[in-house]
């Protein structure tokens, strides 16, 4: 018997399988096709608003994806920099068959883990207790922990015009009996819909036409161990363009040949990341839409079509993509297509990421509701992660909305659940000044620590860095500027005049005073990574305070648990909706019964006073239990 089984081999199965054999149990990963585990069959590239933060702590917490990201990138570049540290994050354009090159020998390199090609058709349970796994050719392979990570293959339909054909991603083969097994044991799965754009010959579009998209100047990366990247000089660049008025022309001519509109399509789409001709319809005023080419491979010719998915037929696509500016002449190496397929209701999930319904079976990625590389890496690493406390008989690690975009993730999944495909945005994090790129270390390195997943030199490293901030912030509350300083006279010649004598703490206060600069006057010896630390948390302390006190405040609701078999219809004067919700999504604490869609500030004020009077009974209860025993 295996420990771990993990049912996939994109980015929530890699994480998953790697966290579970680095912590030395034997695993087993089952995949379709090897030589595309790790696959990117949608867009070549790895971070972006909110997800380049999930990728940081990806790495905090000891996992692979931002290693590979800043191994394989072609290109490095930092979004929102004009705006507060709380939404800034690192997006990188990958080379995909690099990424999964480093992916597949990564897998390869761990003792613990066997890689075994071949489907898996059901699950193999025994009175609500997962006992292992049913392959294709009927054979029963037991283990002690299950994780699902299945993707968009449970019985998914590839939709092209008025054509569905079954089918998996980049036309790999589909689980079709896999989902009918969920429901049987009492599962509920619900349809939902993505796509991809089409590829481009590179060679044949005249980029001329469009606009340069650089990357970003400077030494950025994912991993806190990364210490080298593809230089500046040496990257590739993406390129902007936008529809034309042509291009809506021909899409509305055709909107009834789409597979969106023509009745096709049974699932919900991602509402934050529509097709062409959804954009068309819903943002029916806009004269033009963003598109942006970006590069694959450094081994391919293709350029991957950024904001241009479609379901259209393939002579409708040819026509579209022609319309673009730099694209009359292109072309097409693959047509671009809509997928349905099956996903589990998240709100039959634990925070843990365990099946309320069937225990040891763990599920991450899409097959949860959600979308995205980046998403699917951090929920596998987690599922991984508490597949092995389970082993273990540990409490599972269940990461608090202030304390990472995970957390967040996973809180809105098993708490409100979704309907259609779920995107993490900086707007969901409440306490998105505490999230940010630089301090995921800070969050959450302990954590991957005492998982066994960071290494003994990185914590050491981690901890010096830690007291260098503290000493750099010391430092500074002692340093005296005065008014005849070369920095004063600097700063003079910037706009911003000193009148007396101050702290060098709290003149990194003032907008415009940077710490970099201030070092450079001064001849102070502090890295980089470190004075950024400090700089932020200097501006912007007042803010920070704030947020952690009300960060303070959710803690004081997420310590008060409630019983799981609390029968909230016996409760009285709570409405109707809360005891239907309440009881469905059977929440840990007053903290996660308070974030329920339905459950208003009433509710939870009637819960709080039944929970004060349950407590009290049960404590009586046990008392005269123990009274009894005496006797």
């Amino acid at each position: 018997m295996v420990d771990v089984m993990v049912i996939g081999g994109g980015h929530a199965g890699v994480e998953a399988a790697l966290a579970c054999a680095r912590a030395q149990k034997h695993t087993v990963l089952y995949t379709l096709h090897t030589d595309m585990i790790a696959s990117m069959p949608c867009n070549p590239s790895i971070g972006g608003p909110a997800k380049g933060i999930v990728v940081r702590e990806i790495d905090a917490l000891g996992g692979e994806m931002g290693k590979a990201a800043d191994a394989t990138a072609l290109q490095f570049k930092m979004l929102n920099t004009t705006k507060g540290p709380g939404v800034q994050c690192l997006r990188v354009q990958s080379d995909k068959l690099a990424y999964m090159r480093y992916m597949q020998n990564a897998l390869r390199q761990e003792p613990y883990l066997t890689i075994k090609e071949m489907m898996i058709e059901g699950l193999w349970c025994e009175a609500g207790k997962l006992k292992g796994v049913i392959q294709a050719d009927g054979k029963c392979e037991s283990a002690r922990v299950v994780i699902l990570t299945t993707g968009t293959f449970m019985s998914s339909s590839v939709l092209v015009g008025h054509s569905a054909i079954p089918s998996g991603p980049q036309n790999e083969p589909t689980t079709m009996r896999l989902s009918q097994s969920l429901r049987d044991l009492g599962l509920s799965t619900f349809r939902l819909k993505t796509g991809t754009p089409a590829r481009i010959k590179t060679s044949s579009i005249d980029f001329s036409q469009a606009q340069l998209q650089p990357g970003s100047d400077a030494f950025l990366c994912f991993s806190y161990e990364t210490t080298k990247i593809r230089p500046f000089s040496k990257q590739l660049p993406c390129y902007l363009t936008y529809t034309t008025l042509k291009t809506h022309e021909i899409i509305r001519k055709h909107l009834h040949d789409s597979a969106m509109y023509s009745g096709l399509v049974k699932g919900v789409g991602p509402r934050y990341c529509p097709s062409i001709e959804d954009k068309l319809v819903r943002f029916v005023d806009k004269e033009r839409h963003q598109i942006f080419l970006e590069p694959e491979s450094e081994a391919l010719d293709t350029t991957y079509i950024q904001g241009f998915s479609t379901s259209m037929p393939h002579a409708v696509q040819e026509e579209m993509l022609r319309s673009l500016p730099g694209l009359a002449h292109c072309v097409i190496d693959q047509y671009a297509y809509a997928i349905e397929y099956d996903a589990l209701d998240p709100l039959q999930m634990k925070p843990s990421l365990e099946n309320k319904i069937i225990e040891n079976l763990f599920t991450a990625g899409q097959i949860n509701g959600t979308s995205g590389y980046e998403e699917a890496a951090g929920q596998g690493l987690l599922a991984g992660i508490n597949a092995v406390r389970k082993l273990e008989q540990k409490q599972p690690l269940i990461l608090r909305r202030d304390e990472a975009y995970l957390g967040v993730l996973i809180d809105d999944l098993v708490t409100k659940g979704t309907q259609e495909p779920y995107r993490l945005l900086t707007s969901r994090a409440e306490y998105r000044l505490l999230l940010r790129h630089d301090n995921a270390d800070e969050r959450l390195t302990a954590y991957g620590y005492e998982a066994g997943l960071i290494k003994e030199e990185r914590y050491r490293n981690f901890l010096a860095k830690q007291k260098a901030i503290q000493e750099c912030k010391a430092n500074l509350e002692t340093l005296r500027i005065s008014v005849t300083s070369p920095f004063a006279s600097y700063l003079s010649e910037q706009g911003i005049e000193l009148k007396e004598g101050i702290s060098a703490l709290e003149l990194l206060k003032r907008p415009g005073v940077m710490l970099a600069d201030m070092a450079r006057f001064m001849a102070l010896d502090w890295e980089i990574e470190v004075m950024k630390r400090v700089e932020i948390e200097v501006k912007y302390e007042g803010y920070i305070k704030k947020a952690k006190r009300d960060a303070a405040h959710l803690q004081q609701l997420e310590a008060r648990r409630i019983p799981h078999d609390l029968d909230y219809a016996d409760i009285a004067h709570l409405s109707l909706e809360a005891k239907q919700k309440l009881g469905e999504v059977k929440p840990l604490t007053i903290g996660q019964a308070s974030r329920i869609s339905g459950v208003n500030p009433a509710d939870i004020a009637v819960l709080n006073v039944y929970l004060t009077s349950y407590s009290h009974k049960t404590f009586d209860h046990k008392e005269k239990h123990v009274d009894d025993q005496q006797v």
